[in-house]
Parts: structure tokens; C-alpha cells; sequence
């Protein structure tokens, strides 16, 4: 049990210390707009919730013997609860959740650890046409990331896909936002993951989180014209580099 416990990635605790970490996630909520709602989300969901909706392989996820899995990224399981709220009749779902998840892929980078936290924030509604639906909701995400991550962030943006949202980013979110949200077109990372935009979140030349568009409540929907924002950051980076 010792050997496994020294051995395991799985298992084995973080570096970080939970009390810098507690006020990380603490500010985080203190600061967090009110149109999103908080979420507690549980330690597992249903079998197949990536592979399904994100299109991620199985075999990075750990599969429980009940028919769930172990969650492995909050924005899945918040875009199944957006969806949720969505067909209740909700005209636009603004959630966040902090949860602590596990991914099972290899790795081979010493001290990596199979479980880590993230922040995350989803976002959903029906298109409106020009682009005009997703700048509001870039708008939401990249204000709230701006704020938190203060004169050192460093947003970017990458058009995987040629759409209305690229001219919007110009004339509507760039102007509005209190950082220089700057474009890179050489990015590959999520390109078969985002449809149409992807965005970079980084801080002091530190990459801290991700996010883009995705297709994820209009597959759950059954309903092309549905517009799905996913953002989030490692809340034990951000700690790292607060602590630097």
C-alpha cells in the first residue's frame, strides 16, 4: 500500500499548498459575474460524457464499474447541464464550477500528476446572427480571465474555421476588453477539438488555461443555431505563479 501510494500518480497528493490553493478558488468566486451561476459538480458522470461530447478517446478517462466515470473536464459536464437549462426554456446559460479531475492518458514528464483543478466557465444560447451572440459571451469569458489575471495576461485568439465571429473579435471584443487580446494563427492545439475559435489564456509568458467554441449543446440539442463558449484555467498554476 506505501509502495503504491509513494508510486502512483493517481494517488499520489499535489505539491500545492491547499491553503494558497482554498484562496486561489476563493478569489476566483469573490469575482466571478453574476450572470454565472455556480455549480458544484459531482465527482462523477455518466459513462462516456467526453467521449461523447468532446470526442475525447475513453482511454483517458478512468471508468468506474457503474455505468459513470471519473470526471476528467468540468466544461463537458457543465455544457450537459447548460443543455439542460437550455431546453427548460433558459434563453442564455452562464455557468462555473471548480472541480478536481483525473485523466488517465501517459505521460511522461516527471512530477505530472494524473489529478489536478480547474475553473471553468460555459456558456450557451442561440445564435442572433453576425457573430453578434458569441461576442458577447467572448466578451463575458475574456472580461472575467482579464480581471483576474490583471496586467500580466496574455489573451489570444486562433480562427480555426472562417466565420462571422473573426469580424466581431475586431470591431466589438477587442475594443472592449481592458488587455490586448492578440491573434495566433500558427496555433494547432484543439483544432479538431473548438469549431471556429479557439482562445489561449496565459500569464506572465505562463500558460494557465484554454478554451474556444464548440459544438457541444447543439449536438445535445439536436439544434445547428446553438452557440457553446468553453473557458478554464489550472487554479494550481495560477496559484503557482501568484506564489512566484
Amino acid at each position: 500500500m506505501m509502495q503504491r501510494w509513494r508510486e502512483d500518480r493517481f494517488v499520489r497528493p499535489t505539491t500545492v499548498d491547499p491553503r494558497q490553493l482554498v484562496k486561489t478558488q476563493a478569489m476566483l468566486w469573490d469575482r466571478l459575474p453574476d450572470r454565472f451561476a455556480g455549480v458544484e459538480l459531482s465527482p462523477l458522470a455518466p459513462l462516456g460524457t467526453c467521449s461523447a461530447i468532446a470526442t475525447v478517446d475513453q482511454n483517458k478517462v478512468v471508468t468506474t464499474n457503474r455505468g459513470t466515470e471519473v470526471a476528467s473536464d468540468p466544461t463537458n459536464e457543465l455544457a450537459i447541464e447548460a443543455a439542460v437549462r437550455r431546453k427548460a426554456g433558459a434563453a442564455r446559460v452562464d455557468l462555473a464550477a471548480c472541480q478536481r479531475v483525473v485523466r488517465a492518458q501517459a505521460v511522461d514528464a516527471p512530477g505530472m500528476f494524473a489529478h489536478f483543478q480547474l475553473f471553468a466557465l460555459v456558456s450557451s444560447t442561440r445564435d442572433t446572427g453576425s457573430g453578434r451572440a458569441e461576442a458577447e459571451m467572448l466578451l463575458d469569458h475574456l472580461g472575467f480571465w482579464a480581471d483576474i489575471l490583471g496586467e500580466q495576461a496574455q489573451l489570444t485568439f486562433t480562427t480555426l474555421a472562417p466565420t462571422a465571429v473573426r469580424e466581431r473579435i475586431d470591431d466589438t471584443v477587442r475594443p472592449a476588453l481592458k488587455v490586448d487580446l492578440m491573434e495566433d494563427p500558427d496555433r494547432m492545439k484543439g483544432s479538431n477539438y473548438y469549431s471556429g475559435t479557439a482562445l489561449g489564456i496565459a500569464q506572465a509568458g505562463a500558460e494557465v488555461g484554454d478554451g474556444g467554441f464548440t459544438r457541444w449543446t447543439a449536438d445535445l440539442l439536436g439544434d445547428a443555431k446553438e452557440r457553446c463558449l468553453i473557458s478554464c484555467i489550472s487554479t494550481e498554476r495560477l496559484t503557482a505563479i501568484t506564489a512566484s
